[in-house]
């Protein structure tokens, strides 16, 4: 492998001599991440009363497993606690992505998950498609994304696409004139909810909703309007209103909000959210006592918690790793069957690539 791979890809650096040897046998467990949080304009303290997460005000963003440069996930629990995620996939790609994924995603790794708390309006945006990033863009891929309501307080919304007959001409005037919204389905959501976010796709949220996120390993992101209101440094915040408007899909409204569907073949409740061509989200409905669950040498996991708490056990119950409601565990594809157990009611959600 050169030594510079790694230097222009959102893995990071490239290989640092003082990591252990990759031919040493990798300690398999579940990877508890540290998030690393992201103060927006639009962020509140959703994210402290929901998930119990100490991080500042204004908070609108806690990227749970990222290796984007300069947030890149950090292990805090185990022997490798210190460690960054992506060191530990550069060493040992097969044991923890997967025999297939290591091939796939050996320059990139395919995912971020974060939880968002939106208190004020976010900006209404958009995302660009794969082959709009490669032809226009430096990091060359686009978003696709999907959101999760964990809590819907009274007067939130989300806003998904535009409503049907708008043309780009008329939704350009409305724009132009600060009356967009009457352009935009603005929509109610409750707890569970699924919205499905293709590029293409404008949407945003306000309210006080707190969602879970899934999307590409992306950070392209096409603003139309921020509202009037000034970022955090005081200043008015770049638009990209000719690139928005050029990926906008303003003929394809799709599916508005998805409702879970149980998995069969479960002893417990294990539910599909949303499943594309670039991620399948999941949900474990916890209950008192234990349930197994295992990996393969295929893929690896995101595990969420997003309510309760409990320990997965694992190794023939040899060892146990607690945890708690707003973290976030990578679950190795080669660590093979595990039992989650848990003293009474909780949920998490379960992020992974086929």
């Amino acid at each position: 492998m050169p030594a510079g791979r790694f230097l222009d890809s959102p893995w990071g650096r490239p290989y640092n001599s003082a990591m252990p040897d990759p031919a040493a046998p990798v300690e398999l467990y579940p990877l508890r991440m540290k998030e690393v949080f992201r103060k927006t304009p639009w962020g509140g303290n959703g994210l402290r009363k929901s998930l119990g997460k100490k991080c500042p005000a204004k908070t609108g963003e806690s990227w749970e497993l990222s290796v984007r440069a300069g947030a890149e996930s950090v292990v805090v629990n185990g022997p490798y606690k210190g460690k960054k995620l992506t060191d530990l996939l550069r060493k040992w790609p097969r044991e923890l992505l997967g025999d297939e994924h290591a091939m796939r995603f050996s320059e990139r790794f395919p995912l971020l998950v974060k939880f968002l708390a939106v208190h004020d309006r976010m900006s209404l945006q958009v995302h660009p498609s794969d082959e709009f990033a490669q032809r226009y863009e430096t990091e060359g891929v686009g978003k696709m994304e999907a959101w999760y309501v964990l809590s819907a307080p009274k007067g939130c919304r989300v806003i998904r696409g535009v409503l049907p007959g708008t043309t780009v001409a008329e939704f350009r005037q409305q724009l132009e004139k600060g009356n967009v919204e009457q352009c935009l389905n603005v929509m109610d959501v409750k707890p569970g909810d699924v919205i499905f976010i293709p590029p293409g796709t404008i949407h945003s949220a306000f309210g006080g909703v707190v969602l879970f996120e899934v999307q590409q390993n992306s950070d392209l992101t096409y603003r139309l309007t921020d509202w009037g209101r000034p970022g955090l440094d005081g200043k008015k915040r770049a638009l990209h209103v000719e690139k928005a408007l050029t990926v906008t899909d303003f003929y394809s409204m799709g599916v508005s909000k998805y409702k879970a569907s149980r998995i069969p073949g479960f002893s417990y409740r294990r539910y599909l959210l949303i499943k594309c061509e670039k991620f399948t989200l999941e949900s474990i409905q916890m209950a008192r006592g234990r349930i197994k669950d295992h990996t393969n040498a295929t893929r690896f996991g995101i595990y969420s918690i997003v309510t309760g708490k409990g320990k997965f056990v694992i190794h023939g119950g040899k060892q146990s790793v607690p945890f708690s409601r707003g973290e976030t565990y990578f679950i190795p594809a080669r660590l093979g069957p595990f039992e989650i157990v848990t003293p009474g009611a909780g949920e998490i959600v379960v992020s992974y690539v086929e």
